[in-house]
Protein backbone atom coordinates (compact mmCIF):
# COMPACT_ATOMS: atom_id res chain seq x y z
CA UNK A 1 0.00 0.00 0.00
CA UNK A 2 1.07 3.79 -0.73
CA UNK A 3 2.42 5.29 2.30
CA UNK A 4 2.20 9.07 2.28
CA UNK A 5 4.22 12.16 3.43
CA UNK A 6 1.84 13.34 6.21
CA UNK A 7 1.89 9.60 7.81
CA UNK A 8 5.53 9.05 7.49
CA UNK A 9 5.93 12.67 9.39
CA UNK A 10 3.29 11.75 11.81
CA UNK A 11 5.01 8.70 13.00
CA UNK A 12 8.26 10.59 13.18
CA UNK A 13 7.06 13.02 14.98
CA UNK A 14 5.48 10.13 17.92
CA UNK A 15 9.13 7.83 17.50
CA UNK A 16 11.61 10.31 16.68
CA UNK A 17 13.21 7.75 14.41
CA UNK A 18 14.13 8.78 10.63
CA UNK A 19 12.56 9.41 8.01
CA UNK A 20 13.61 6.75 5.69
CA UNK A 21 13.42 3.79 8.82
CA UNK A 22 9.46 5.54 9.55
CA UNK A 23 8.56 4.92 5.50
CA UNK A 24 9.85 1.31 5.84
CA UNK A 25 8.38 0.20 9.13
CA UNK A 26 4.86 2.26 7.98
CA UNK A 27 5.23 0.08 4.85
CA UNK A 28 6.29 -3.46 6.79
CA UNK A 29 3.25 -2.76 8.92
CA UNK A 30 1.02 -1.96 6.17
CA UNK A 31 0.21 1.98 7.47
CA UNK A 32 -0.34 0.26 11.20
CA UNK A 33 1.05 2.62 13.44
CA UNK A 34 1.09 0.15 16.91
CA UNK A 35 2.88 -2.13 14.30
CA UNK A 36 5.31 0.39 13.22
CA UNK A 37 6.11 1.30 16.46
CA UNK A 38 6.82 -1.92 17.37
CA UNK A 39 9.24 -2.84 14.02
CA UNK A 40 11.43 0.85 15.18
CA UNK A 41 11.58 -0.51 18.28
CA UNK A 42 12.89 -4.18 17.05
CA UNK A 43 14.94 -2.32 15.02
CA UNK A 44 16.42 -0.33 17.93
CA UNK A 45 16.47 -3.64 19.61
CA UNK A 46 19.10 -5.04 17.25
CA UNK A 47 21.14 -1.54 17.02
CA UNK A 48 21.86 -1.97 20.42
CA UNK A 49 22.45 -5.30 20.29
CA UNK A 50 25.17 -5.28 17.81
CA UNK A 51 26.82 -2.17 19.39
CA UNK A 52 26.55 -3.79 22.89
CA UNK A 53 30.52 -4.32 22.79
CA UNK A 54 30.88 -0.68 22.21
CA UNK A 55 32.54 1.33 25.26
CA UNK A 56 30.39 3.96 26.59
CA UNK A 57 32.73 6.80 27.52
CA UNK A 58 30.65 10.05 27.41
CA UNK A 59 27.00 11.13 29.05
CA UNK A 60 26.14 12.77 31.63
CA UNK A 61 25.23 12.54 35.16
CA UNK A 62 22.35 14.42 36.98
CA UNK A 63 22.13 14.47 40.46
CA UNK A 64 18.95 15.90 42.50
CA UNK A 65 18.29 16.07 46.18
CA UNK A 66 15.28 15.84 48.56
CA UNK A 67 13.07 19.15 49.49
CA UNK A 68 14.19 18.26 53.14
CA UNK A 69 17.93 17.52 52.20
CA UNK A 70 17.94 14.18 53.66
CA UNK A 71 18.47 12.53 50.37
CA UNK A 72 20.22 12.92 47.13
CA UNK A 73 20.15 10.57 44.24
CA UNK A 74 21.90 10.42 41.32
CA UNK A 75 21.91 8.92 37.50
CA UNK A 76 25.26 8.40 35.08
CA UNK A 77 23.51 8.07 31.69
CA UNK A 78 26.33 7.10 29.37
CA UNK A 79 27.10 6.86 25.17
CA UNK A 80 29.70 6.78 23.10
CA UNK A 81 30.28 10.13 21.72
CA UNK A 82 30.20 13.80 23.04
CA UNK A 83 28.34 15.02 20.38
CA UNK A 84 25.34 12.71 21.74
CA UNK A 85 26.05 13.39 25.47
CA UNK A 86 25.63 17.31 24.53
CA UNK A 87 22.37 16.91 22.36
CA UNK A 88 19.55 18.51 24.50
CA UNK A 89 17.01 15.06 24.46
CA UNK A 90 19.76 13.19 25.41
CA UNK A 91 20.32 15.68 28.73
CA UNK A 92 16.68 15.47 28.71
CA UNK A 93 15.99 12.12 29.07
CA UNK A 94 18.93 11.58 31.83
CA UNK A 95 16.62 14.19 33.59
CA UNK A 96 13.40 12.75 33.17
CA UNK A 97 14.83 9.21 34.18
CA UNK A 98 16.41 10.52 37.71
CA UNK A 99 12.57 12.28 37.75
CA UNK A 100 11.14 8.65 37.60
CA UNK A 101 13.23 7.36 39.49
CA UNK A 102 12.76 9.23 42.30
CA UNK A 103 8.70 9.67 42.56
CA UNK A 104 8.87 5.78 42.31
CA UNK A 105 11.68 4.83 44.39
CA UNK A 106 14.30 2.92 42.38
CA UNK A 107 17.40 1.32 44.78
CA UNK A 108 18.94 0.44 41.70
CA UNK A 109 20.01 0.96 37.99
CA UNK A 110 18.04 -2.62 37.21
CA UNK A 111 14.63 -0.89 38.93
CA UNK A 112 14.87 2.39 37.11
CA UNK A 113 14.88 0.39 33.70
CA UNK A 114 11.79 -1.18 34.39
CA UNK A 115 9.68 1.98 35.55
CA UNK A 116 6.92 2.85 32.95
CA UNK A 117 7.90 5.64 30.30
CA UNK A 118 5.59 6.40 28.05
CA UNK A 119 3.63 2.99 27.08
CA UNK A 120 6.79 1.33 27.72
CA UNK A 121 9.58 1.07 29.96
CA UNK A 122 12.78 3.02 30.73
CA UNK A 123 15.41 0.35 29.60
CA UNK A 124 12.37 -0.39 26.35
CA UNK A 125 13.04 3.40 25.72
CA UNK A 126 16.69 3.58 25.79
CA UNK A 127 16.92 1.04 23.45
CA UNK A 128 14.91 2.91 20.87
CA UNK A 129 16.76 5.84 21.93
CA UNK A 130 19.83 3.81 20.68
CA UNK A 131 18.01 2.57 17.41
CA UNK A 132 17.21 6.46 16.80
CA UNK A 133 20.94 7.83 17.54
CA UNK A 134 22.51 4.93 16.43
CA UNK A 135 24.95 4.78 19.63
CA UNK A 136 24.86 2.54 22.64
CA UNK A 137 23.33 3.93 25.44
CA UNK A 138 22.97 3.05 29.01
CA UNK A 139 22.09 3.87 32.58
CA UNK A 140 25.86 2.90 34.42
CA UNK A 141 25.13 3.94 37.59
CA UNK A 142 22.32 5.08 39.80
CA UNK A 143 23.09 5.88 43.15
CA UNK A 144 20.91 7.17 46.73
CA UNK A 145 22.65 8.03 49.56
CA UNK A 146 20.81 9.14 53.03
CA UNK A 147 21.76 11.25 55.71
CA UNK A 148 20.84 14.12 58.32
CA UNK A 149 22.27 16.02 55.15
CA UNK A 150 23.55 15.41 51.91
CA UNK A 151 24.94 17.31 49.86
CA UNK A 152 25.37 17.73 45.99
CA UNK A 153 28.45 18.35 43.28
CA UNK A 154 28.30 17.99 39.56
CA UNK A 155 31.78 19.25 38.01
CA UNK A 156 31.39 21.73 34.97
CA UNK A 157 32.16 19.19 32.60
CA UNK A 158 29.33 17.08 34.09
CA UNK A 159 30.95 13.96 33.80
CA UNK A 160 31.89 13.92 37.64
CA UNK A 161 29.39 14.29 40.33
CA UNK A 162 29.35 13.55 44.16
CA UNK A 163 26.95 12.91 46.90
CA UNK A 164 28.25 13.22 50.56
CA UNK A 165 26.28 12.69 53.42
CA UNK A 166 27.22 14.66 56.46
CA UNK A 167 25.80 13.56 60.57
CA UNK A 168 25.76 14.88 63.53
CA UNK A 169 24.36 18.20 61.71
CA UNK A 170 23.17 19.98 65.61
CA UNK A 171 20.96 22.52 63.77
CA UNK A 172 23.97 23.81 61.75
CA UNK A 173 24.38 25.66 58.52
CA UNK A 174 26.29 23.04 56.91
CA UNK A 175 25.68 23.52 52.97
CA UNK A 176 29.19 25.18 52.56
CA UNK A 177 30.99 22.48 53.99
CA UNK A 178 29.71 20.13 52.51
CA UNK A 179 30.25 21.63 48.88
CA UNK A 180 33.62 21.72 49.87
CA UNK A 181 34.23 18.08 50.95
CA UNK A 182 32.12 16.93 47.87
CA UNK A 183 34.78 18.92 46.00
CA UNK A 184 37.86 17.28 48.15
CA UNK A 185 35.91 13.74 47.05
CA UNK A 186 36.11 14.87 43.42
CA UNK A 187 39.43 15.79 43.48
CA UNK A 188 40.78 13.65 45.94
CA UNK A 189 39.20 10.53 45.04
CA UNK A 190 39.60 9.05 48.60
CA UNK A 191 38.61 5.15 48.87
CA UNK A 192 36.23 5.60 51.93
CA UNK A 193 35.42 7.48 54.57
CA UNK A 194 38.09 6.44 57.13
CA UNK A 195 39.89 3.54 57.81
CA UNK A 196 37.38 1.45 58.94
CA UNK A 197 35.36 1.54 55.90
CA UNK A 198 38.40 0.59 53.23
CA UNK A 199 37.50 -2.80 51.63
CA UNK A 200 39.74 -5.54 53.22
CA UNK A 201 41.41 -6.62 50.12
CA UNK A 202 42.52 -3.46 49.60
CA UNK A 203 44.45 -3.52 52.95
CA UNK A 204 45.60 -6.76 52.15
CA UNK A 205 46.81 -5.62 48.89
CA UNK A 206 48.26 -2.13 50.40
CA UNK A 207 50.22 -4.20 52.81
CA UNK A 208 51.80 -6.72 50.38
CA UNK A 209 52.85 -3.94 48.19
CA UNK A 210 54.78 -2.98 51.23
CA UNK A 211 56.02 -5.71 52.24
CA UNK A 212 57.92 -6.25 48.30
CA UNK A 213 59.07 -2.28 48.48
CA UNK A 214 60.77 -2.88 52.18
CA UNK A 215 62.03 -6.61 50.82
CA UNK A 216 62.98 -4.45 47.38
CA UNK A 217 64.87 -2.01 49.89
CA UNK A 218 67.27 -4.89 51.54
CA UNK A 219 64.70 -4.78 54.96
CA UNK A 220 65.21 -7.79 56.79
CA UNK A 221 62.60 -9.94 56.62
CA UNK A 222 61.12 -9.96 60.34
CA UNK A 223 60.76 -6.30 59.68
CA UNK A 224 58.93 -6.58 56.41
CA UNK A 225 55.48 -6.99 58.53
CA UNK A 226 56.03 -3.83 60.69
CA UNK A 227 57.19 -1.54 57.87
CA UNK A 228 54.56 -2.49 55.88
CA UNK A 229 51.73 -1.91 58.47
CA UNK A 230 53.59 1.64 58.81
CA UNK A 231 53.05 2.07 55.00
CA UNK A 232 49.69 1.28 55.40
CA UNK A 233 49.22 4.24 58.06
CA UNK A 234 50.33 6.92 55.18
CA UNK A 235 48.12 4.52 52.68
CA UNK A 236 44.83 5.69 54.88
CA UNK A 237 46.07 9.08 55.92
CA UNK A 238 46.35 9.94 52.05
CA UNK A 239 43.48 7.71 50.73
CA UNK A 240 40.82 7.94 52.99
CA UNK A 241 38.46 11.25 53.07
CA UNK A 242 38.93 12.08 57.05
CA UNK A 243 42.37 11.48 57.70
CA UNK A 244 42.86 13.58 54.00
CA UNK A 245 44.36 16.94 54.12
CA UNK A 246 41.90 19.84 52.73
CA UNK A 247 42.85 20.75 49.87
CA UNK A 248 41.58 24.47 51.09
CA UNK A 249 43.73 24.82 54.22
CA UNK A 250 46.55 21.55 54.16
CA UNK A 251 47.26 22.78 57.66
CA UNK A 252 44.01 20.70 58.60
CA UNK A 253 42.69 17.24 57.91
CA UNK A 254 38.64 17.01 57.06
CA UNK A 255 38.19 15.67 60.27
CA UNK A 256 39.46 18.90 61.69
CA UNK A 257 38.00 20.67 59.00
CA UNK A 258 34.40 19.95 59.57
CA UNK A 259 34.77 19.54 63.44
CA UNK A 260 35.69 23.08 63.32
CA UNK A 261 32.58 24.21 61.13
CA UNK A 262 30.18 22.55 63.82
CA UNK A 263 31.78 20.63 66.75
CA UNK A 264 31.37 16.68 65.70
CA UNK A 265 30.07 17.24 62.51
CA UNK A 266 31.10 14.48 60.26
CA UNK A 267 30.66 12.20 57.07
CA UNK A 268 28.57 9.21 57.26
CA UNK A 269 28.79 8.27 53.44
CA UNK A 270 29.54 9.39 50.01
CA UNK A 271 30.02 8.27 46.43
CA UNK A 272 31.29 9.30 43.64
CA UNK A 273 30.74 8.39 40.31
CA UNK A 274 32.81 9.65 37.50
CA UNK A 275 32.45 9.08 33.62
CA UNK A 276 35.48 7.97 31.12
Amino acid sequence: MAITAQEVNKLRQMTGAGMMDCKKALTEAEGDFEKAIDILRKKGQKVSASRADRETKEGTIVIKTSANGTTGTLLSLTCETDFVAKNEEFVAFANTALDLAIANNAATAADVLAIPFEGITIGEKIIELTGKIGEKIEISHFEVVKGEAVVPYIHSNGKLGVLVALKNVNGAAVEEAGKDVAMQIAAMNPVAVDKDGVDASIVEREIEIGKDQARQEGKPEEMLEKIALGKLQKFYKESTLLSQAFVKDNTKSIAQYLDGVSKGLTVSAFKRISIG
